[in-house]
């Protein structure tokens, strides 16, 4: 997969596929995380954009005027097209899962857009992405509602967060179908402020 991803990213040729026609998951996550959060305010907040890509999200943020982001991607390729984007203060080559080595408490919004998907971002990490963001900090994630019938690992995703929601480790802000998301295929944006510290 990660290969794949590689070779996508040579020549432009992934931003052509998922240009904003196609695919508008960085700016629906953007629009999402943007409504928490005063434009004053914004350039502090601190973001993990995990599963980055060619930083197509991370662009998007920074219009909005989040500007202290990093980018994870097991990719270097699509990461090397990241870089360019002049609009990421780190890079983290790595998969995103339970074994990630990302500190507890490191950032005030974890933003997925286009990570989870078969054989991308496994179901069960979302106890990794509430560990590593702070207290009352957020997690959002969007990706295609489809999968949550199909992908056998998110076949439980929503139980699993309604979960943690009992368990007081987070709390539910938003479960929102979207329409034309990716290919016109329905969208689902899931913001979770996170309740407790790890640390």
């Amino acid at each position: 997969m990660v290969n794949a991803y590689t070779e996508w990213s040579k020549n432009g040729k992934y931003d052509e596929d998922l240009n904003p026609t196609r695919y508008r998951g960085p700016v629906i996550a953007t629009q999402a995380l943007a409504e928490y959060f005063e434009k004053s305010e914004r350039s502090s907040i601190r973001i993990l954009d995990v599963a980055a890509g060619s930083g197509l999200l991370g662009q998007e943020l920074a219009k909005f005027g989040f500007t202290n982001i990093d980018a994870l991607d097991p990719s270097e390729g699509m990461l090397d097209e990241a870089v360019k984007r002049n609009v990421y203060t780190k890079f983290i080559c790595q998969y995103f899962d339970n074994n990630s080595d990302i500190p507890c408490d490191s950032y005030d919004v974890l933003i997925i857009s286009g990570g989870m998907g078969e054989g991308h971002i496994p179901g069960n990490s979302i106890e990794k992405m509430q560990e590593i963001v702070k207290e009352g900090g957020l997690v959002v994630i969007v990706m295609r509602k489809e999968y949550l019938t199909y992908v056998e690992d998110y076949k439980d995703l929503i139980p699993r967060m309604k979960q943690m929601e009992e368990d007081n480790k987070w709390k539910i802000l938003s479960c929102k179908t979207v329409e034309g998301y990716s290919f016109n295929k329905q969208g689902l944006v899931f913001i979770l402020k996170v309740l407790q510290s790890k640390c």
